[in-house]
């Protein structure tokens, strides 16, 4: 890998990353030559190297003329990632003591519905993700599904082991396939409700944990989801599926 590109991987910005890997290719060197390598100007590459010693990734040593700076071995690279890994432990675990409260500011937000809106399959994937997540810190592990045949396969491209991962955590499913196809995988029902083969194309709906998803394809064929995050939406939707899955 191209040494700039690992830099910046490690959280360097594009300067500092420009400046420190000069500084390993010339050895100790005055600020004017560091500047002249990394086609950074002299006052900026002064003001990057002062933020590089500061992370013990460079250092310095004074001559009768100039201040020469130099790069450390590469090993503090290592150390480096090992602080952030142990700051990143340090940040989780005081996010996690603090979700109560943030869950109650979350929650207060004027009793409207929240609307959120994904794209292409990785949006997919975050609705899917959203559902594994939720049903793993929950004591009710079922969800409900109306599969559209014309989505259903857009769906499960974006998280082809999600199956496997809801049969893992004992996530069950209640699923109404809207027209033909669709198979069942562990811990899921399935019925099946025709309809007319021309003129429809139903979106695939995901109704979970107080939130609908609404997953379609837009004019190009790209999956779309809509998520709705309200309460009384969600139970209504799961009343009217519950009526569905007794008349089939």
């Amino acid at each position: 890998m191209e040494i700039g590109m690992l830099l910046k991987k490690i959280g360097l910005n594009d300067k500092e990353a420009a400046v420190f890997a000069s500084l390993l290719e010339l050895g100790p060197s005055p600020v004017r030559e560091v500047a002249r390598k990394s086609s950074v100007n002299r006052g900026t590459a002064y003001d990057v190297l002062r933020a590089l010693i500061k992370q013990g990734l460079v250092s310095y040593f004074d001559t009768k003329t100039h201040q020469h700076f130099v790069a450390e071995p590469p090993e503090k690279l290592l150390a480096l990632v090992s602080e952030k890994q142990e700051g990143l432990k340090a940040l989780k675990k005081q996010i996690e003591e603090s979700l109560p409260e943030l869950s109650s500011a979350f929650k207060k937000q004027g009793g409207r519905p929240v609307v959120k809106m994904y794209e292409g399959k990785r949006g997919v994937r975050t609705i899917l993700e959203d559902v594994l997540n939720t049903f793993s810190k929950s004591k009710q592990k079922v969800y409900y599904v109306y599969s559209s045949s014309t989505v259903r396969k857009n769906v499960y491209e974006a998280m082809p082991d999600f199956s496997q991962q809801r049969i893992a955590k004992k996530i069950r499913v209640k699923t109404i396939a809207l027209g033909s196809g669709g198979k069942l995988f562990g811990l899921d029902e399935r019925k099946w409700m025709q309809l007319p083969e021309e003129g429809l194309k139903p979106v695939y709906e995901l109704i979970y944990s107080g939130k609908v998803a609404h997953i379609s394809l837009d004019n190009s064929a790209n999956p779309v989801g809509v998520v709705i995050e309200d309460r009384e939406i969600f139970e209504t939707q799961k009343m009217i599926f519950e009526f569905n899955w007794g008349k089939l």
